[in-house]
């Protein structure tokens, strides 16, 4: 879907959200609540400009009107793949990006993200994994490796990695396995404009993915996991522990 019509349907009161290239800038309204908007789309590549630019749009948001929500649009074919944008740092423009929107959180900013059409790997995680409340289109394209990719890394076999798929959402591409995994909070359907009003209402700072993906079987040991080093953390010295 096109990210112009996603935006006429998110904000039936108006917007004045504008391309500059792959670039989405601009605010709209959603019922009484103005948004600021950023995002991507034609499938870009998260370079060095696209993620500074991104989190020029977060800073400037702080700036210029306070506590006002802000909504990542999500278009992204991932992270750039470029010996010239390794050089220029493109691990440091992302984290950039991400310490942004982490500013804005604490800065009283609720920030919310839906995938509209593509979402993949780096692109994905600094913008769209950042947000307090993640939503993806039914059609929407998410995955941070393909099967292919997946088994030269792992040297799996792509066969054995396709039936893998079928019983586990961790390996398979797709918004709905995204939502089993609590990685994305809900599909958006049907009204827009409804799904964005109500994500804003249920977005909290905390992270609630570890227990989404418990709760939908789709993560069954990382809540656990997290839960053991926490209480082992917490033990005095010389007490038992999980690990001996």
């Amino acid at each position: 879907m096109q990210w112009a019509e996603v935006a006429e349907r998110l904000f039936p009161q108006g917007h004045d959200i504008a391309a500059d290239g792959p670039m989405l800038r601009g605010s709209g309204k959603c019922g009484d609540t103005a948004f600021a908007v950023i995002g991507t789309s034609d499938h870009v590549e998260m370079g060095v400009e696209q993620a500074l630019a991104m989190a020029r749009g977060v800073l400037d948001t702080v700036r210029s009107a306070p506590r006002r929500p802000i909504l990542f649009l999500v278009d992204t074919q991932g992270q750039r793949l470029r010996h010239r944008d390794e050089l220029l740092g493109i691990n440091r423009a992302m984290s950039h990006l991400a310490q942004c929107v982490e500013l804005a959180r604490r800065s009283g900013h609720r920030v919310l993200a839906l995938v509209y059409d593509q979402a993949l790997s780096g692109g994905f995680i600094a913008s769209g994994m950042m947000a307090d409340t993640c939503g993806a289109l039914p059609e929407a394209e998410i995955r941070v490796m393909n099967l292919p990719a997946m088994a030269r890394v792992t040297r799996i076999a792509e066969d054995r990695l396709r039936e893998l798929a079928k019983a586990s959402p961790v390996f398979a591409p797709g918004a709905i396995n995204y939502v089993q995994m609590g990685a994305v909070d809900a599909l958006w359907d049907g009204d827009l404009a409804q799904r964005l009003r109500g994500a804003l209402a249920d977005a909290t700072a905390g992270d609630r993915r570890r227990e989404l993906g418990f709760d939908r079987g789709g993560r069954k040991l990382a809540a656990q996991i997290v839960e053991r080093i926490v209480n082992t953390k917490s033990e005095p010295a010389g007490a038992g522990s999980a690990f001996g």
